[in-house]
C-alpha cells in the first residue's frame, strides 16, 4: 500500500508542479509544418531574408528605369561676375583692359534613350540663355534653341549598357532564388530545432517515468530482498537505478528548457511560451532520381547562377581592358534651330539651322604597356575564375548526389527504427513485469531499459535525419517534388498577389 501511495504523490506533484507551470505560460502544440510556417514568416532569419531580396528587386527596377527614356532639366538659375576683361582695340591695334559686369541664367530641357546595341545616346532637347552686360556698352541678350536632336556614340569603346542587359537580369533572377533558397535554409534549420525539442521531450517523458519505475521496482525489491528473493547487491543496484533516475530527471530538465528556449527564441516567441511537439506521421512516399535533381539545382539553384555571373563579369571585365588598350574615338552629330534677340519673344522667331558634327580620336602613343598589361591581367583573372567555378560545380553536384542518396534510403530506417522502438517498449515492459513476479534478473532489467532508450533516441534521430534530408534537397534544387513544381512558380504567385493586393 506505501508503494501505491508513493507513487500516487509523486505523480500528483509531477502533475501540480505542470499545471502551476501552465498557469504561468503559454502552451501551444505544434506540428512540423506549423512550426516551419511561424518560423517562414517570423524568425529573424526570415525577415533578414525579405530585406535583402528586397534590397535586390528596388535595384533591379533601377536597372529597368535606367533603359527608359530620361527627362532632365539642367538649370544655372542666374549666374553674376564682376571682373576686369581684356577686349581688342581695332583703331589703336592693341589690347586694352576694362571692367564689366555681366548676369546670366541658362536653362536645358533633354530627353535621352540609349541604345544597348550599340552603347550610344539619342537625344532631343531645348535651351535658352538670358544675358545682360552692364555698364558703358550696356546689352541684353536672348540666346534659344528651340529644338535640337543629337546622337552620341564610341565608335570603339567599350558597351556597358550591352553588358548590364546580360548581367542585371542574371543577377535579379540570383536574387529571387537566393530568396526561396534562405526560406529553405529557414525549414532546414527549424527542423533541426524542432528534433532537438522533441528529442529534449521525449527524454524528460522517458525519465520521468524511469523515476517512478526506479521507486516502484526499488520498494519491490526491498521487500523481495526481507524474504531473500534478491541479493544485497541486486538491492543497492536498485537504488543506485533510484538515484541515477532522478539525476537524469534534472538533466533531461535542463536540457528540454534550453531546447525550449532555442526554439521559442529561433520562432521570436515571447520566451514563456511553451511548446509541446506532434511528430510528424510515416514520410511521404517520394523517391528522387538523381539526374532529375541535378537537373533542377543546375536551373534553379542561386550558386549556379552566381557562378554564371561571375564568368559574365569577368568577360565584362576582359572586353572592357581590351577595348582601353586601343585607341578611342567617339562621334557626336546633332541638327537643329537657334536664334538670337534683344527680346525674348524675338528669340525663337525665324530660327536659324544649326548643325553640329565632331569627330574626337584618342591615340595612346606611349604608356610602358600598362593598358596592354591590364589586359592581360583580365584575361588571366577570366581563366582562373572559370577554373573556380567548374570546381565550385562540381562540389555543389556532389553535395546533391550526396543528399538525394541520403534521403532515398531513410525512410527504410525510419520504419527500422520504428519497428524497434516499438519492440523495445514491450521488451522493457515484458521484462519489468517479470522482474516484479521475480523471473527476471536485475541485468536484465537494466539491459531492457537501456535498449529503450537507445530506441527511442535512434527513431526521433531517423526522422530528424530524413526530413532534414528533405529540406536540404528543397534548397538545393528549389524544386517542389510533391507538387512536381518549382519553388519559384509558388513565389511568383505570391507576388502577383501582392500586386494585386
Amino acid at each position: 500500500m506505501d508503494i501505491y501511495r508513493l507513487k500516487f504523490s509523486i505523480i500528483f506533484c509531477l502533475i501540480l508542479a505542470h499545471t502551476t507551470m501552465s498557469a504561468q505560460t503559454k502552451t501551444i502544440e505544434l506540428t512540423l509544418d506549423k512550426t516551419i510556417e511561424i518560423a517562414s514568416d517570423s524568425s529573424l532569419q526570415a525577415f533578414k531574408a525579405k530585406n535583402i531580396y528586397q534590397s535586390s528587386y528596388w535595384e533591379f527596377l533601377s536597372y529597368k528605369a535606367a533603359r527608359l527614356p530620361s527627362l532632365n532639366l539642367r538649370m544655372t538659375p542666374f549666374q553674376y561676375s564682376r571682373h576686369i576683361t581684356s577686349r581688342y582695340n581695332s583703331e589703336e591695334d592693341i589690347d586694352i583692359y576694362r571692367k564689366q559686369q555681366t548676369f546670366s541664367s541658362f536653362g536645358n530641357l533633354s530627353i535621352r534613350q540609349n541604345f544597348d546595341l550599340t552603347g550610344g545616346t539619342f537625344y532631343i532637347d531645348s535651351e535658352l540663355e538670358f544675358r545682360r552686360i552692364f555698364g558703358d556698352n550696356a546689352l541684353t541678350q536672348f540666346t534659344a534653341v528651340p529644338v535640337r536632336v543629337g546622337y552620341i556614340q564610341d565608335l570603339f569603346g567599350f558597351n556597358s549598357f550591352k553588358w548590364e542587359k546580360r548581367i542585371e537580369p542574371l543577377k535579379y533572377k540570383k536574387a529571387k532564388q537566393q530568396y526561396l533558397y534562405n526560406r529553405e535554409s529557414i525549414s532546414e534549420t527549424t527542423t533541426g530545432y524542432f528534433f532537438n525539442l522533441a528529442m529534449a521531450q521525449s527524454e524528460y517523458d522517458m525519465a520521468v517515468e524511469n523515476v517512478l519505475s526506479g521507486d516502484t521496482l526499488y520498494r519491490i525489491g526491498e521487500e523481495r530482498h526481507k524474504i531473500a528473493a534478491i541479493s544485497q547487491a541486486d538491492l543497492m543496484t536498485l537504488k543506485l537505478d533510484q538515484l541515477n533516475a532522478k539525476n537524469s530527471l534534472k538533466n533531461a530538465d535542463i536540457k528540454l528548457k534550453r531546447a525550449m528556449f532555442s526554439l521559442v527564441s529561433f520562432l521570436n516567441m515571447e520566451q514563456d511560451t511553451e511548446v509541446k511537439l506532434i511528430l510528424p506521421d510515416i514520410p511521404i512516399n517520394i523517391h528522387i532520381q538523381e539526374e532529375e535533381a541535378l537537373q533542377y539545382a543546375n536551373e534553379n539553384n542561386p550558386y549556379f547562377i552566381e557562378y554564371r555571373q561571375t564568368v559574365l563579369e569577368a568577360e565584362r571585365e576582359v572586353d572592357r581592358t581590351q577595348k582601353a588598350s586601343n585607341f578611342d574615338a567617339s562621334f557626336s552629330a546633332s541638327i537643329g534651330f537657334n536664334q538670337y534677340a534683344d527680346k525674348f519673344g524675338d528669340a525663337y522667331r525665324n530660327p536659324s539651322q544649326q548643325e553640329i558634327v565632331s569627330f574626337t580620336l584618342n591615340l595612346p602613343l606611349v604608356d610602358w604597356g600598362v593598358r596592354k598589361g591590364r589586359a592581360n591581367m583580365a584575361k588571366s583573372n577570366l581563366n582562373v575564375t572559370k577554373l573556380s567555378v567548374q570546381q565550385n560545380e562540381l562540389n555543389m553536384e556532389q553535395d546533391v548526389l550526396m543528399t538525394v542518396t541520403d534521403f532515398n534510403s531513410q525512410k527504410d530506417m525510419i520504419l527500422s527504427a520504428e519497428e524497434a522502438m516499438n519492440l523495445a517498449n514491450m521488451a522493457y515492459r515484458n521484462t519489468k513485469e517479470r522482474f516484479i513476479i521475480g523471473k527476471a534478473d536485475i541485468n536484465s532489467l537494466t539491459l531492457s531499459l537501456s535498449r529503450q532508450k537507445e530506441a527511442q533516441k535512434n527513431y526521433i534521430s531517423a526522422l530528424n535525419e530524413y526530413w532534414q534530408s528533405y529540406y536540404k534537397i528543397r534548397k538545393l534544387t528549389l524544386f517542389d517534388f510533391e507538387s512536381g513544381e518549382p519553388l519559384s512558380e509558388s513565389f511568383e504567385k505570391e507576388l502577383n498577389r501582392g500586386v494585386k493586393n
